[in-house]
């Protein structure tokens, strides 16, 4: 029996960032009961990213005022997107949120345009597996949604 070596590294990497992003998620449990620790974070990024800049933008118009609802959403999406990876079910469609969230955090934060993106264990890693799991990740072994066999075929009339 031959061995899926591509599918088998994919999985690999599917649990691995499965993991990472439920504990993320954990991590931020009490965003829900108390959504000021996000609103510090988000005016700390406020305050030190350039002015004029898209990230600053984002946040005035986007992330700060709608704070009380990502308080409970990212915790939500990173726990939901962490267990669903884990597990192999919709793999592609839950990477590309995990990979969603991610960008959207650099971009905020403005991590996403400086040199320590690239040495970050947080930018480029979580972004390029989970950008490689939404266009890589679909049937991967030991999922939920895991490899399917291959389809008998008829064998052709002579």
């Amino acid at each position: 029996m031959a061995i899926d070596r591509q599918g088998t590294g994919l999985a690999i990497l599917r649990i691995c960032i499965g993991v990472f992003f439920t504990f993320e998620g954990l991590g931020k449990i009490r965003w829900f009961t108390d959504p000021s620790i996000l609103a510090g974070q988000l005016d700390g990024w406020l305050h030190a990213v350039p002015p004029g800049s898209l990230s600053q933008m984002y946040l005035q118009r986007v992330a700060i005022p709608g704070v009380a609802i990502f308080a409970r959403l990212v915790p939500l999406g990173e726990m939901s997107s962490g267990i669903a990876l884990l597990v192999g079910f919709w793999t592609p469609f839950f990477a590309f949120v995990a990979f969603f969230m991610a960008l959207t955090f650099q971009f905020a934060s403005a991590a996403l345009f400086t040199y320590s993106f690239l040495t970050s264990g947080y930018g480029l890693p979580v972004l390029g597996s989970t950008l490689a799991l939404t266009v890589g990740g679909a049937r991967l072994p030991w999922s939920i949604r895991g490899a399917k066999s291959a389809r008998p075929t008829k064998a052709p009339r002579s």
